[in-house]
């Protein structure tokens, strides 16, 4: 792309998350991804290049190991002219959310990644002129930890995921807790499954997104009518599922979208393009023991109808959900059991700074890095070796718990040859797909601490919150805050 002559007109704005904000390109199937920074800070070209060029390594020798290159797309680092950035920052700056506005486009390094767009179909291209739809997922961790080191027992009852919900609605991010579970989705169960997408439908806050044609139409937004923005969602999926002889209208319409939806992309999830036995599809071994969470719905209807065990169907080996979780499961020890490991490097790197390459705090993420990581034993040494192993496998835990599934549909003629070709059947139609991984940055080291006390803060949050709903007392007085307590002489 270097050298090419670049027409602002040609991009628009795609999207941006908490570092990065990103636009494509409006004909080909291309985005550009660029860093963000807060008022006052910045970095220089070099340290821009470094550190995109280190995501790009980290997808291509890190990732793609782990989850497959039909699933991970890591893209590569172009320099563009800088009066070309300019006027497309200028450009976009009117279509940024206004929440997002406090942090500048870098448009001053010159540099940005360039990745394929993953809201179009990644396994063929001869559908272009063809409707596209795009669901992003962004499943959170999959699993309940059952590290010793964990120190609060209701971590090994109640998910992150819902733990978490009751802080931020109580910070004001969110309006309504999700019923959305990680462990329903991640369950293999298809009615656990189901009902974790019904839920992510409801309430999809930054958890789901849909696009048409690489256009947002739903998600990402704090509704107040969920029904309504259902009904104008299946309006616009209506002649995928149901073409022209098929569905029309009518009063159960939208449910019978809806439901046609959730049961596509709970098929695409469980897919696999490698080969695997049917034998090969069981429980993973860390959820043999817990494989639900407490908080869940899904849970306590079960548990509320007498049955105190749910079904745990097991993800086919090679499926998305399945290789996501593996890598999740690197975080054998919890924040709590690696703190005191990020403790004993740091004590070590100030006596030998120099020894920080060494252990590859920042890199480079090659061959040596990933042989690190195959290292799982949770027999500590008491080596500063042992703690950093420790803590890269964390790291790159971290990122499979934060990433996207992005999931691509477009319809496919039941008299058109599917060869090389993924397809899926729903009740009236069949459907290419394709199926890829979305922001799979490496998380930083010095960020540790602060993962340590944001994860009590959750859980001494999700504790007090579970303490007052079950005071009848306390909840009263926090649901009349204008009470007066009358003590009268007896």
């Amino acid at each position: 792309m270097e050298g090419e002559k670049m027409d602002e007109n040609e991009w628009k704005y795609h999207g941006e998350g908490n570092k990065s904000l990103v636009v494509s390109h409006v004909q080909r199937c291309v985005v550009l991804r660029f860093l963000k920074f807060a008022p006052g800070r910045s970095m220089t070209p070099e340290e821009i290049f470094h550190h995109l060029k280190n995501i790009v390594e980290f997808g291509k020798h890190i990732m793609k190991l782990y989850l497959g290159e039909n699933y991970v797309h890591y893209g590569e680092v172009v320099q563009l002219p800088l009066d070309f950035l300019k006027r497309l920052c200028l450009k976009i700056q009117s279509e940024r959310p206004e929440s997002r506005c406090d942090k500048a486009m870098d448009i001053l390094s010159g540099y940005a990644m360039c990745l394929p767009n993953l809201t179009r179909l990644q396994t063929c291209h001869l559908v272009e002129h063809r409707p596209i739809v795009c669901i992003e997922i962004k499943p959170k961790c999959g699993f309940i930890p059952i590290a010793n080191s964990v120190s609060k027992e209701v971590k090994h009852r109640v998910c992150r995921f819902c733990m978490y919900q009751r802080l931020k609605v109580a910070k004001g991010k969110w309006k309504r807790i999700s019923r959305y579970c990680p462990l329903d989705l991640f369950s293999g169960n298809k009615q656990r499954m189901h009902f974790a997408l019904s839920n992510l439908l409801q309430e999809a806050q930054n958890n789901l997104k849909i696009f048409k044609n690489g256009e947002l139409i739903y998600g990402c937004r704090d509704y107040h009518n969920s029904l309504s923005d259902l009904n104008e969602l299946s309006h616009h999926l209506k002649s995928f599922f149901f073409p022209a002889n098929g569905l029309i209208s009518g009063p159960h319409c939208t449910r019978t979208v809806i439901k046609e939806l959730i049961n596509v992309i709970t098929m695409t999830l469980l897919s696999t393009t490698e080969n695997y036995r049917a034998s090969d599809k069981r429980p993973i071994p860390i959820l043999q023991g817990r494989n639900y969470c407490e908080a869940s719905h899904f849970s306590r209807d079960l548990m509320r109808n007498g049955k105190h065990s749910v079904e745990c169907s097991g993800l086919p080996k090679g499926c998305i959900l399945h290789k996501t979780l593996q890598v999740q499961m690197l975080d054998l020890l919890d924040i709590e059991g690696l703190l005191p490991l990020y403790n004993r490097v740091e004590q070590y790197l100030e006596e030998f700074p120099e020894e920080r390459s060494t252990l590859q705090i920042d890199g480079p993420y090659d061959e040596t890095f990933y042989e690190r990581l195959k290292n799982i034993s949770v027999e500590d040494d008491g080596s500063v070796e042992y703690a950093a192993t420790k803590i890269h496998q964390y790291r790159v835990a971290m990122t499979a718990k934060d990433c996207s599934i992005m999931i691509a549909l477009s319809p496919n003629p039941q008299d058109e040859c599917s060869e090389q070709r993924s397809v899926v059947t729903a009740s009236q139609s069949r459907l290419m797909y394709s199926v890829s991984i979305l922001d799979l940055d490496f998380k930083p080291y010095d960020n540790i601490p602060y993962q340590y006390k944001r994860d009590n803060k959750i859980v001494n949050h999700y504790l007090k919150s579970i303490q007052a709903k079950e005071d009848p007392l306390s909840n009263y007085l926090l649901e009349n805050e204008e009470c007066t307590l009358v003590l009268q002489k007896v």
